[in-house]
């Protein structure tokens, strides 16, 4: 189990150590004024979930990883198909094999509510995948 924890550990940070060579960097005071509650909101409802469903913790730093994998952290996961586009969500590795998705919904929403049109889907995911870790550690 140690060593499951540790594997989960040394993903993330690659992930998001990785991800600083990008142009946008996600600081943990990036929110502190527009958002102050972003992390807190986002770590009640992985708690509340947490409850019922022991596995989201694992399954939102899937989400995070997966959104960064192919063409860098942009929340492109979590878009529903269209008319003029197969996203995702429901490509065939993803389709009925990433989860999760209710449970950014819901963070998005009450983050929308708190502080509208501030924190983005991509950041939703990089937080939550934080907060998994240091909730599931």
């Amino acid at each position: 189990m140690d060593i499951s924890k540790a594997i989960v550990g040394a993903v993330f940070f690659v992930v998001f150590l990785g991800g600083t060579l990008a142009y946008g960097q996600l600081t943990p005071t990036f929110y502190d004024q527009t958002c102050p509650n972003v992390s807190s909101i986002i770590r009640d409802v992985i708690t509340e979930t947490l409850v019922s469903d022991t596995r989201i913790g694992a399954s939102l730093i899937r989400l995070h990883f997966h959104d960064c994998f192919v063409n860098g952290c942009d929340g492109s996961l979590l878009l529903d198909n269209s008319d003029t586009i197969v996203s995702e969500k429901e490509a065939g590795g993803n389709n009925n094999s990433a989860r999760g998705f209710e449970v950014v919904d819901r963070m998005k929403a009450l983050l929308e509510s708190a502080c509208p049109a501030t924190v983005s889907c991509a950041d939703i995911l990089a937080i939550a995948a934080e907060e998994s870790v240091c909730l599931v550690s």
